[in-house]
């Protein structure tokens, strides 16, 4: 009887409810590497989720085009604790495209699911409190979602310069010393965790650079795009379609490093691009 309960609740992976009974979790002694990576499929399985309480309470949560965030969030609010890991063989070939257009499009999706995330009821500033999340889990989480907020105060640092030299009027007024105090500390902080990354990732500051210029790239654009898709779906209906992006992870791939594919998502970085070459 206590079997079927457990497979009820858990599923029907013998090494998987097995794991459950152990206090410190881990992984049932004498299980082979070949059984574990047998089982380890079988419950990542889109079926195996159903008609159980792991599919109900732990299972992929819906309802947003990044359900990995949000299945994530909902269980770290169960109080399921994860943990970091980063072989020294690469996990995986590649997880991202290589060329522009199609890096703007999965950057859109990514972006679209933080905004339909913020807009719904699992939204972490507001959602899961008394529960397991720890408070720099939910800081993370409300990171996650909030970026696609940035596109806005973004177009408009890029557009401004421009703008005051076309005209020949600087609209920013003057600014105190107290505020200037304020200014430098924050891109001194911003310095400071520019560099903390660099050696956390271990890149070069070529890299580090290159990403900060796409993320201004991505900033313009996609972000842009993906806030105001999201609240025509939230608030309008509106379903946007999205097609998977390929992954680069071949060297023969990189022949479409620099192959131009013209996209909307485009339109916004090359109008603020001749803008700024005009003024």
């Amino acid at each position: 009887m206590p079997e079927i309960k457990s497979e009820k609740k858990f599923g029907q992976s013998p090494v998987f409810v097995g794991s459950t009974y152990l206090e410190e979790g881990g992984v049932l002694p004498g299980v082979s590497s070949a059984s574990l990576l047998k089982e380890a499929i079988h419950v990542i399985s889109c079926g195996y989720e159903d008609k159980t309480e792991w599919g109900k309470e732990v299972g992929w949560i819906y309802g947003s085009v990044t359900e990995d965030i949000l299945t994530g969030f909902k269980m770290h609010c169960h109080g399921w604790r994860s943990v970091y890991c980063i072989p020294k063989r690469p996990a995986f070939k590649g997880s991202a495209p290589i060329n522009l257009s199609d890096r703007l499009h999965q950057v859109l999706r990514w972006a679209l699911g933080s905004v339909e995330i913020l807009l719904s009821r699992h939204c972490p500033i507001w959602y899961g409190y008394g529960c397991g999340l720890k408070p720099l889990e939910r800081l993370s989480y409300i990171n996650s979602v909030v970026y696609p907020l940035t596109s806005l105060p973004l177009v408009a640092y890029c557009t401004l310069p421009a703008v005051c030299l076309l005209t020949g009027k600087f609209i920013v007024p003057e600014i105190s010393n107290y505020a200037s105090i304020i200014f430098l500390l924050m891109f001194l902080s911003i310095a400071v965790t520019g560099i903390l990354e660099i050696q956390w990732g271990g890149v070069g500051i070529d890299d580090f650079w290159r990403n900060e210029q796409f993320w201004v790239i991505g900033g313009v654009s996609a972000h842009l795009f993906a806030l105001f898709q999201g609240l025509l779906k939230v608030l309008a209906g509106v379903n946007t379609n999205f097609t998977v992006t390929s992954k680069g992870g071949d060297d023969g791939e990189f022949s479409e490093l620099y192959v131009l594919k013209w996209t909307t998502l485009l339109i916004p970085p090359v109008t603020l691009l001749s803008l700024n070459i005009v003024g």
